[in-house]
């Protein structure tokens, strides 16, 4: 098979395992942004392919064939932006639980703005990229 040009073979054997190790890492901590709302999954799981592409085709190949994240990566290598749809799930369900938490921690009032803080920088951060429209239903009306 041959290689691509930027392929992960033009990296040495530690180079290659550091850039796993990182992809590993950013999968990891995907993982768990899916349950706990301060990490953003998509961003990191897109970091991991990233990583993964420079050092483990074997790695790579899975996480873009794997059933959940590999949709994610592969619409991202296409458009180069979030789905819509996306984006606003992400954000909503931030800003609930965020302020969901930050309303428990009133009586710690920086603990709630510390929170809120979080919140505002992940939310500029997820609006300043790309949003891919959802799909026009008037070609279809036609």
């Amino acid at each position: 098979m041959p290689q691509e040009p930027g392929s992960h073979s033009r990296y040495s054997r530690p180079v290659r395992a550091l850039w796993v190790t990182l992809g590993v890492i950013s999968l990891v901590l995907g993982i768990i942004g899916i349950f706990l709302p301060l990490l953003p999954t998509t961003p990191f799981v897109l970091l991991a392919a990233a990583c993964f592409a420079r050092g483990s085709a074997r790695f790579h190949t899975w996480l873009v064939s794997h059933p959940r994240f590999g949709p994610t990566i592969l619409d991202w290598q296409k458009h180069r932006a979030i789905p819509w749809r996306a984006k606003v799930f992400a954000l909503s369900t931030m800003w609930v639980s965020m302020g969901t938490t930050a309303w428990f921690l009133r009586a710690r009032p920086y603990a709630s703005l510390t929170l809120i803080g979080i919140a505002l920088a992940v939310s500029i951060w997820m609006l300043r990229l790309p949003t891919r429209a959802p799909a026009s239903r008037s070609s279809s009306q036609s």
